[in-house]
This record gives structure tokens, sequence and C-alpha cells, in this order.
């Protein structure tokens, strides 16, 4: 490890444990866990993910942010954007004097305040290659959060560029974890293409069979496919990977799709040469999908109500798989939750929408879980927030088991 480039942190768990303590745990939270995840209180029963918000990735930088301040406490120190998708948890770190940069582009412009010698923090998306050549050039000190699953898509991307594969990566093009991923494929001169969905898949798929035209695939993809790209040259070899934090389901369609495309293309015989696919979604991704997937398939839930910021494509992601079976409501914080409705983005839109009457009366089951950038404390808010509009607190929980109507 060099003086100015940092991976792992700074040996300050202990100092800074305290303060992450008191700004991100709930009592609330680990008074449902002690519930068995599903309690009552009168007739409203809640029952919460079993596994929900921080993961593993986060959590890490989130504490190495707080010992960055506590390591340089004279210096400026800023980030490369949200460290994480989660307004509560970048605010915080607003109010301890880190600066968040903005998102341009261009890194000339989006690093023209850094200077020798300030401290920038790498966020666990990680940064795009020419991005970190730049801060690097700037002879600044380097901070780098970047979650170990985005380090392991990263690494398999580029073999998949080296072997000379075109990446197709399923994910949102402009997210910033994508962005860095596509950029891993520039490096060793690959070629990229970003899908956010089926929709976009099937239209790729088009194209492979003859049934669209590569100036219809060039105009939909203008800003999601490297430079130069030419659909006839660069199709004939792709490999797929994920953004971490995409719905699983979703990714897995995409594969079986673009393989049974390519397949028609150019033949079974040769599918093995043109086409490879890996499965990039991180674990706790998966395992918070699956959490959710265990509460619908139970078939007890009134409503779904899904914590984590807008932008957190994770927390898209539950509230994805939630909307087509339930009413489902993602907010971004407890202030969403209000006596006169819930202010919530439903999926798939872009606008915050308030609805009214959300929480029915009477008995009812309620579902809660929260994305991988959510800290407990903002699902024990939101708790209190909804129990008290049933005149309800958390005092007044107790184990479903031993309820009876």
């Amino acid at each position: 490890m060099s003086d100015t480039y940092f991976q792992k942190g700074f040996g300050l768990k202990a100092t800074v444990g305290p303060a992450l303590a008191r700004s991100y745990r709930s009592s609330v939270v680990e008074q449902l866990k002690e519930l068995g995840y599903d309690a009552v209180a009168g007739d409203f029963r809640v029952k919460l993910a079993r596994e929900f918000g921080f993961c593993y990735g986060v959590d890490r930088a989130v504490e190495y942010a707080y010992e960055t301040r506590e390591q340089f406490p004279g210096s400026r120190i800023f980030l490369c954007g949200e460290i994480i998708h989660n307004p509560d948890v970048n605010s915080r770190l607003r109010a301890k004097g880190i600066i968040i940069l903005g998102d341009d582009k261009d890194p000339v412009l989006r690093f023209g305040e850094v200077q020798k010698d300030d401290v920038v923090i790498l966020p666990a998306f990680g940064v795009t290659v020419a991005e970190m050549q730049h801060l690097r050039a700037k002879q600044c000190v380097l901070v780098d959060t970047t979650c170990g699953s985005v380090l392991n898509v990263w690494k398999k991307v580029q073999r998949c560029a080296r072997d000379g594969f075109t990446v197709v990566i399923h994910g949102k093009h402009y997210h910033e974890e994508t962005r860095a991923t596509a950029s891993q494929a520039q490096m060793y001169n690959g070629r990229y293409l970003c899908l956010r969905d089926v929709g976009e898949a099937e239209i790729v798929c088009k194209f492979l069979r003859g049934e669209a035209s590569s100036t219809t695939l060039l105009e939909r993809f203008r800003n999601a496919a490297s430079p130069d790209f030419d659909p006839l040259r660069d199709l004939q070899r792709i490999g797929l990977a994920n953004q971490t934090t995409m719905l699983m389901t979703e990714s897995f369609a995409i594969q079986e799709l673009l393989r049974a495309a390519m397949k028609d293309r150019f033949g079974e015989q040769s599918l093995d040469y043109r086409f490879s696919a890996f499965d990039t979604i991180c674990s706790a991704t998966q395992d918070r999908q699956d959490a959710v997937m265990a509460m619908l398939a139970a078939g007890d839930l009134d409503v779904m109500v899904v914590i984590g910021g807008y932008n957190s494509s994770n927390t898209q992601a539950l509230a994805q798989m939630c909307a087509p079976r339930l009413p489902t409501y993602h907010i971004d914080a407890p202030g969403c939750i209000e006596e006169a409705g819930i202010r919530h983005r439903p999926v798939r839109q872009a606008v915050e929408i308030l609805t009214a009457n959300w929480l029915p009366a009477g008995p009812v089951t309620l579902g809660l879980t929260a994305g991988a950038s959510t800290p407990d404390s903002v699902v024990g808010d939101a708790l209190d927030r909804i129990l008290a509009l049933r005149g309800k607190t958390a005092v007044d929980l107790t184990r479903h088991d031993s309820y009876v109507l």
C-alpha cells in the first residue's frame, strides 16, 4: 500500500464504531428481529424481510468514509458522487465536511476543484478507468471503497474483452457502476453494449435474427454503447455481465434470449465460441431478493413498503418484484410517510406521487424491506411512523404467534 492509495481502511473501526452505531442502528429494528421478524400491534401485523438493508460492501464503504475523516482531520475530503444511493447516509457525510462532487463525465471538469494532497474517496460503485487515471495524475490521496463484488465483475469483463468478446452489460448505462464496468472493457480495446431490460434485449435479438437494421440498433443504443459501435462487427461474439444490483430473474431472462438469438444466427455448433455468460449479481443483492420472494410466496401480505434511495438499483429491483403481486410503495425516507398519505415513486416512474388511504383500516399485514444501501435507523424510523398511523408504538409490538384475532 502506498501512502497515497488506501483500499483497506485505517484500522480505526473502534474509533468510529460508536458514531456509526448512533447514526445507523435502530432499537425498533432490533426489537422486530427479536420478535422473529413477524410482530403484531392490535390488528396490525408487520413482517420484516429476513435479509434487508446494509450489505457488507455498503457497511464497509460507509465505515471507511468515517475512518477517512478521522485519519485526515485537517484535509479537504472529496467524494466521487454519492458513496451509496441513500439520502440519509450522504447527508451525514456532508455534515462531516465531506464534499460530494457532481457527476460530470469529463474527469477534468468533475475534479477541477481537487488539488494535490487533497483526499478523494472512491464510492462503492467504483469509478471509470479515465477518472482513476486523472486522479492519480493529480497526486491526491485516494481512499478506495469499491465493493468486492464490483471488482469481481471487472475481472471477468477484462477477461472477456481480452478474449475478443463484446461485453453486453445488463444494467443502466448512466449508472456509476455500469459506466465503471464498461470502461474496464475499453481498457483492453474492447467494446460494450448496455441493456436495461428484457425489452432492450429483444431489440438486439431482432437484429441478430435479421429482423431489425443496424440503424435501428444504433439509434436506440446511441448513449449505451461504446464509441464507434458497429452492430455487424461487434455482435459476432458477446460476453454477458450484469450490474451487480439488477433483478436476477431479469438477468437470466436476458441471458436466455441472447443465447437463443446467437444460436439462431450462427448455429449451435459455434455457440461456445460466440456466446459467454457469467452470473455477476452480488450475493447480498440475491439474498435480499430471495427474502422478498419468500415473503411473497407466503401469500399473507396486504401491502408492501420498500425503503431505499429512488436512484438505488437494488431497491428498485425489490419494488419491481413486489408491485405485480400487491400494492407496493417505494419510499426513500421515513418522512415520506405522512398523515395525509404516503409519498412514493411507482415502479419505472421518475416522479414521486402522494397516495392517500394507502394503509387499509382493520386487520392488515404489512411487509417491510429495504435496499442494500438503507441503514437500520431509516427502516426503524419508517416503522415508527407507520405504527403511529394506527395509533401504536414499538412498545405495542408482540410476537405474531402469540396473537389471536
